[in-house]
């Protein structure tokens, strides 16, 4: 991996990637970025707001044109949303632009750490882990469709997550461009 190479993350809403991501960038010397944080910036408004006027299909499209634009920066960590990869031309451009790392957890982990977060509208429902459940039915196949890396954050602390995606970086073995998994 060159030193402008692009480290991308996806993986659902509370795997870790604005946490990793943030560490990665320290370790690596690179720009971080969040995309979520991004699009809450340009538009003035929290991400549920634009839900609540847009709907997600709104949501979606200004992801999707945001995203278009940050992979062509060079020499950054991107946190992806984690709905992101639901677009064709997101993972596309997530595989042709950059080493992508899949951040998962347990469902149990996750719906833990984003149930009573407001800040993520899908996740405001009666039955969180059942919302949680329904979402990586869909979005699963998609993240791993474009993953260099699948690293499991589950047990581990955001630098054992750091430590394990640098050490691939830094062997080599993402130079073949097959997934890894780490568990």
């Amino acid at each position: 991996m060159s030193p402008s190479s692009n480290i991308f993350l996806v993986g659902p809403m509370g795997a870790g990637k604005s946490t990793v991501g943030r560490r990665l960038a320290s370790a690596l010397d690179k720009e971080f970025v969040d995309a979520d944080q991004e699009i809450e910036r340009r538009t003035g408004v929290g991400i549920p707001v634009i839900f609540e006027l847009e709907g997600e299909a709104g949501f979606r499209k200004r992801e999707e044109a945001l995203l278009a634009e940050l992979v062509m920066r060079e020499n950054i960590v991107l946190a992806t949303g984690g709905g992101a990869v639901l677009s064709s031309h997101n993972r596309k451009r997530l595989k042709e632009r950059g080493f992508v790392v899949h951040l998962t957890a347990s469902i149990g982990l996750l719906v833990e750490r984003t149930s009573r977060d407001r800040q993520r509208p899908l996740m405001q429902t009666d039955d969180p882990p059942a919302t949680m459940r329904a979402l990586m039915e869909k979005r699963a196949p998609l993240y791993l469709e474009c993953a260099d890396l699948t690293v499991n954050s589950t047990r581990r602390s955001s630098r054992l997550v750091v430590d394990a995606i640098v050490s691939v970086i830094e062997s080599g073995s993402c130079r073949n461009r097959t997934g890894v998994n780490i568990r």
